[in-house]
């Protein structure tokens, strides 16, 4: 059975008004993962996702990567995520998109 992890990552910085949501998403065409971005009315950009553990890290970074210049810190949290009904991985997004 594979291990499904769940991210959240908030990117603070000149994150909004930038195109980082668009890029965020084109981002995650490259990397099997799925989830959302959006705005938060603080300021930041929070992305939600959820894949395998690597992909998540590799897909979180590439963002940090792409949009390095707008940021100026970047929280986040990979964990594993329990399946949702015993024996069974069921996802909780399909596709990723911008909130």
């Amino acid at each position: 059975m594979a291990e499904v992890y769940h991210a959240h990552a908030y990117f603070e910085g000149r994150v909004q008004g930038v195109g980082f949501r668009y890029a965020a998403l084109e981002v995650a065409r490259e990397f099997d993962v799925s989830g959302y971005v959006e705005n938060l009315a603080d300021g930041r950009v929070h992305i939600e996702a959820e894949g395998k553990q690597d992909e998540l890290e590799a897909f979180i970074s590439a963002v940090e990567e792409r949009m390095a210049h707008f940021i100026k810190k970047t929280n986040r949290d990979i964990y594993e995520r329990l399946p949702q009904l015993v024996g069974l991985e069921v996802p909780l997004f399909t596709g990723f998109t911008i909130k």
